[in-house]
């Protein structure tokens, strides 16, 4: 039976007389939300046509012709909208080449680099060309920007928006470094206020910061301590007080790696309710669980941090709900020494986990236990995040959309062995766990990613297609 749904839209003139760069046979494909058998036209890195797989489509001559496998399944390459690279000034915890290479080979395409904890942090334009210059010849996916918004650079949005940053990233708490200070109440509704003024999206930290200090320090080898010192209170209340902001500027806002599930039904009212707010969680608060933490095991500190069971619970109803709409890995990297690996001391380690590189493989792994569709998930983790910062070109098999897909063998399964993830220091809370899901090939706008090849990624303006 024929697709109607995953019929062209258009043909280029071109496709009349040349044969394409690329056709690619997929018995499965993940094309508009669900599962579909098509053959994938590429023509100058964009698809072109998209048809039912058929013995007409199997015969026709390309440039190159890929014929998928019985075990693998084509989807559009991920877009991680929350990945923070930290060149310059911190290139030693992570930098352009070993992130983006990372993101290749765990499929991901496009990453969208946070503003912070770079030197200097993205908060004006000189400081996005600094970064930009940092990462310009040396990616291996394709790269955008978020803007910073912190107390006193409010004058500095307008010029960082016409440069074409996706948006604008604040702290309601403490950030972690002193170069990047939190947005107090009255600070916040400024930048919200801007940001409708030039429809620009603002992302938010979201945790309050009267709660974390009045709540026990984090100390010690416990990771239950770590988990009392922020508390889901934390997080509940900076984001009841970002959607009053919301309604009252009009501003879109996005929640940052909600973890706590106790926030959801408050995101369900606003948004019913018209509020522009938008949420997002990610692999980790999806896939692990704090009762199954051991104690000292400083790799996985975050954030907020990971919960109980009850909330991953939300969190996977919010999803399917359409309350959060988008999963992000919030790759955040540091040196060993930072992680306090020695000691096991949560109160003294960084907070941040690493996982550009896995995070497709930890979702679907517990997808599948879950009975949630592949095609779920990569929605969640291409379309959703793309539409999200504003590149309509990226995370689809669609025409007109840049040739940027991934080979996955869903039944596929690895050990995750830290020594042999690409990002640059080999720390994870994911070692020595056993996941589903092999992306077997990465290809950025129709040609092959090879990770020990030339880098060919491009940097990105918002809206770009």
């Amino acid at each position: 039976m024929a697709c109607r749904r995953c019929a062209p839209s258009r043909r280029f003139p071109l496709e009349l007389d040349v044969p394409p760069q690329l056709l690619v046979h997929a018995a499965r494909a993940v094309v508009d939300g669900r599962e579909a058998s098509v053959s994938v036209t590429v023509r100058e890195g964009k698809i072109t046509q998209i048809e039912p797989l058929t013995s007409a489509t199997l015969a026709r001559p390309a440039g190159q012709v890929v014929t998928l496998g019985p075990d693998e399944v084509l989807i559009p390459g991920l877009v991680d909208a929350h990945v923070h690279v930290n060149e310059p000034g911190r290139t030693h915890w992570e930098g352009f080449e070993t992130a983006t290479r990372a993101a290749a080979a765990g499929g991901v395409t496009t990453i969208v680099d946070m503003p912070l904890n770079s030197l200097p942090p993205t908060v004006d334009v000189p400081a996005l060309v600094t970064k930009q210059d940092a990462a310009r010849h040396r990616v291996a996916v394709d790269v955008a920007f978020w803007g910073g918004a912190i107390p006193g650079n409010l004058g500095e949005l307008a010029g960082l928006h016409e440069a074409g940053v996706m948006g604008f990233k604040c702290f309601m708490a403490d950030s972690g470094v002193p170069e990047f200070p939190p947005v107090d109440d009255a600070q916040l509704a400024a930048v919200l206020a801007e940001a409708a003024r030039l429809d620009a999206l603002v992302v938010v930290h979201a945790e309050d910061p009267h709660v974390l200090l009045g709540s026990p320090p984090a100390a010690g080898r416990r990771f239950a301590d770590f988990l009392a010192s922020r508390p889901p209170t934390a997080e509940n209340d900076a984001v009841a007080r970002l959607l009053g902001h919301a309604a009252a500027t009009g501003a879109r806002v996005h929640v940052l790696h909600l973890a706590s599930g106790e926030a959801v039904p408050q995101l369900a009212a606003a948004q019913a309710d018209g509020v522009r707010v938008t949420a997002e969680t990610c692999p980790h608060y999806l896939t692990l669980d704090a009762d199954t933490v051991p104690d000292g095991a400083t790799a996985f500190k975050c954030c907020p941090p990971i919960r109980g069971r009850e909330h991953q619970d939300a969190l996977w109803q919010a999803l399917a709900d359409g309350v959060l709409t988008c999963v992000v890995s919030d790759h955040s990297p540091c040196v060993p020494e930072l992680k306090a690996l020695d000691s096991g001391d949560f109160g003294a380690a960084w907070g941040g986990i690493a996982s550009v590189q896995l995070g497709l493989a930890a979702v679907w792994t517990a997808a599948r236990a879950r009975g949630v569709a592949l095609a779920d998930v990569v929605t969640w983790m291409s379309a959703r995040p793309a539409d999200l910062a504003g590149l309509p070109a990226k995370g689809r098999i669609a025409v007109g959309a840049d040739a940027d897909l991934a080979v996955l063998v869903p039944d596929g399964t690895l050990v995750v062995d830290p020594a042999t993830l690409h990002h640059r220091n080999p720390v994870t809370p994911y070692a020595g766990l056993e996941l589903t899901g092999v992306v077997r090939s990465t290809w950025l706008r129709g040609e092959q990613i090879r990770l020990d090849g030339p880098p060919a990624g491009r940097l990105l303006r918002r809206g770009e297609r």
